[in-house]
């Protein structure tokens, strides 16, 4: 299976997909863990991918979004972005209306606190 496969394979299996360096439970570079933290505070259940473990997805996710850079975070099988537009997102509101309009279960109040603490 070619790393295009693969990646089309994972976000079409599950809901929310996080490509990232290192996992969920520990992350491997600031951004990733930014997202991840994002994600995980928020209750978010998602699937973790590491690049760092095959660079043919690690360069296939790059070629596949047509983004340059890592973390990826992909929603019902849609690129949404990287660490600063999942950043403005959280920040914003539109992470939580994103949610709420694909059905993804996430902690309100999570999120809310998410913005007191960065407003």
């Amino acid at each position: 299976m070619n790393a295009e496969t693969q990646i089309k394979d994972t976000i079409t299996a599950h809901d929310v997909v996080l490509f990232m360096k290192g996992t969920k439970s520990m992350p491997q570079c600031g951004f990733s863990s930014r997202v991840a933290g994002v994600l995980n505070y928020m209750g978010v259940e998602y699937q973790d991918v590491n690049v760092l473990e095959d660079d043919a997805i690690r360069q296939g996710i790059k070629d596949f979004s047509d983004w340059p850079t890592i973390p990826q975070l992909y929603v019902k099988g849609e690129f949404v972005g990287g660490c600063d537009i999942i950043t403005e997102m959280t920040l914003s509101g539109e992470l939580d209306q994103l949610f709420a309009d694909s059905a993804i279960t996430f902690d309100k109040d999570a999120a809310n606190k998410i913005r007191e603490a960065n407003g």
